[in-house]
């Protein structure tokens, strides 16, 4: 059975093996390119069949067909209430779409290996909350994959540049991806990968410089005569979109770039400087300078305890990234690393060592619990990691003192996994007869700025008001979550439940949309 990694992408995706779990090779998609746009084409079609096409030619028809081209599809995972309607009037889920970008991704590297993929590491933004995994796990089922794990980029990002290199030390991962940013700190030492924080921003990435750089298209196009309908000029919207990426890219490399736009017959010549692209965007690179460095002072650190940092992701490549990043740093950045192939290589290298390891026997000892990651050696490599958690998780209660609801973290964010918190809370009237548990996602006290991740009522029996009863959360090393309370004054539990994912699809929609998938052909 063949593994490979892959790199979920918000614009672009890639794939990867490894053979021997210390190098590994990008596999070419049928253009003979190491990245696919994750743009999916769902052109009409007399039959009312789904015919999607995927990658780059699913791109180019984004000018001429906008409406019938959905991208950046993983900014909607986890979202229950995102729906995309094709021109044939078929509904499709996030997970539907995804599933279509990974089952284009399955088939080209079969092709290229000459034997069924079963097996696949699949890489998320690291910022990525329970639902969003979830979400990309499903995803992976629907496109015939077995997901072997949903693995952080910036992890996945760091095993491509360390694991050759056994004494790495303490290395500071920037990844600012096309549809998310994410900033990660890890310790690496011989082969043994210690995630030490995470954070980032889910809503921030390559996608916003290249709105920013369309805004001054339209600005420009504007000033010469041609201003544009948001509403109306659906097709050369789509263009300066098309053509805002092309200029970022152009931008990368010279210190100005031009586009020529035909409307209504007329041509309109844009010309762009750097200078301008970065007066525009510089907002957006200050917010990720503000995560990076709450990171560190989260940790009582500075830039004189990280031996290394790396860049990860496409948009890495605008100048203006590498220039504040040695700014803040002081460090000079190594070049080692392909920003784009770096994900997909490391979840490569990961796959096969998990693969490896349950050849061994080693099975979830690959994935580690804090305190042990001096683990025995194996003969073969393998990759231990120990992680943290992503997000923040809590309970709406009663504070006493204001006399209102507000959320009580009871595991914060950047906890060792797996771990189990615990936290006290009472009754609130005599003879209370049920508890309403509500989990919440996020670091705000206050109940309106934190996300309810899943809920479920327990029994209590009668007590007295102020009866104690003591919450559990057990987070494990899959990223599931357990939830138990206990009676403290009988010590009996009253129960325990998962997560039921209400942002999720459920376990029967899932079976029946994977029929619906496999039915459907990618080109």
């Amino acid at each position: 059975m063949a593994v490979i990694g892959i790199d979920l992408g918000t614009t672009y995706s890639a794939v990867a093996v490894s053979e021997d779990g210390v190098g590994a090779r990008v596999l070419p998609n049928l253009e003979g390119m190491d990245t696919t746009p994750s743009v999916v084409y769902f052109p009409g079609t007399e039959t009312g069949t789904e015919e999607p096409l995927v990658g780059a030619m699913a791109k180019n028809s984004a000018a001429a067909a906008p409406s019938a081209v959905v991208r950046s599809i993983k900014r909607m995972m986890g979202d229950p209430d995102y729906r995309y309607y094709s021109l044939n009037g078929n509904e499709f889920h996030p997970e539907e779409v995804s599933a279509l970008i990974l089952k284009y991704l399955k088939q080209y590297a079969e092709l290229d290996l000459g034997e069924k993929v079963e097996g696949a590491v699949v890489t998320v933004p690291a910022y990525f909350d329970d639902a969003r995994r979830t979400a990309t796990k499903q995803a992976g089922k629907l496109a015939g994959l077995n997901v072997l794990q949903v693995f952080n980029e910036p992890t996945a990002a760091a095993i491509a540049y360390g694991v050759d290199e056994r004494d790495a030390g303490r290395v500071l991962v920037y990844d600012l991806g096309g549809g998310t940013f994410d900033v990660t700190l890890l310790d690496i030492r011989d082969g043994r990968f210690d995630v030490i924080a995470t954070g980032g921003d889910p809503e921030l990435g390559g996608d916003d410089f290249d709105r920013e750089l369309a805004r001054l298209i339209k600005e420009e196009l504007a000033r010469q005569g041609r201003p544009v309908d948001e509403y109306e000029d659906d097709a050369l919207l789509a263009e300066i979109d098309e053509k805002a990426e092309v200029m970022k890219r152009s931008l990368t490399n010279v210190a100005q770039a031009t586009s020529i736009f035909t409307v209504d017959g007329k041509t309109y010549r844009v010309r762009l400087t750097r200078e301008q692209f970065e007066a525009a965007t510089r907002s957006l690179l200050t917010r990720t300078r503000e995560r990076v460095e709450l990171l560190l002072e989260g940790q009582g650190m500075g830039w004189d305890d990280i031996d290394r940092v790396l860049m990860v992701g496409g948009s890495t490549r605008m100048p203006m990234v590498r220039s504040m990043l040695e700014e803040i740093s002081g460090k000079e950045l190594r070049h080692e690393v392909n920003p784009d192939a770096a994900v997909a290589i490391g979840a490569a290298i990961y796959a096969r060592s998990l693969a490896q390891g349950s050849v061994d026997g080693a099975g979830e000892g690959v994935l580690v619990p804090a305190g042990d990651l001096e683990a025995a050696a194996y003969e073969t490599p393998v990759i231990l990691v120990s992680d943290v958690t992503s997000q923040s998780l809590g309970i709406i209660a009663n504070d006493v003192v204001e006399n209102r609801e507000r959320n009580f973290v009871v595991i914060p964010h950047n906890s060792k996994i797996p771990t189990k918190c615990s936290q006290t809370f009472y009754t609130v009237v005599d003879g209370q007869s049920s508890v309403l548990v509500r989990v919440t996602e996020g670091d705000d006290t206050e109940v309106e700025y934190v996300r309810i991740v899943g809920q479920r009522e327990l029994p209590l029996p009668p007590h007295p008001a102020e009866s104690p009863v003591e919450v559990t959360y057990a987070y494990d090393i899959d990223q599931t979550v357990y939830i138990e309370l206990t009676d403290l004054v009988t010590g009996q539990s009253l129960g325990t439940f998962e997560l039921d994912r209400s942002s999720n699809l459920s376990d029967s929609q899932v079976n029946t949309l994977q029929h619906k998938i496999d039915a459907i052909s990618v080109v």
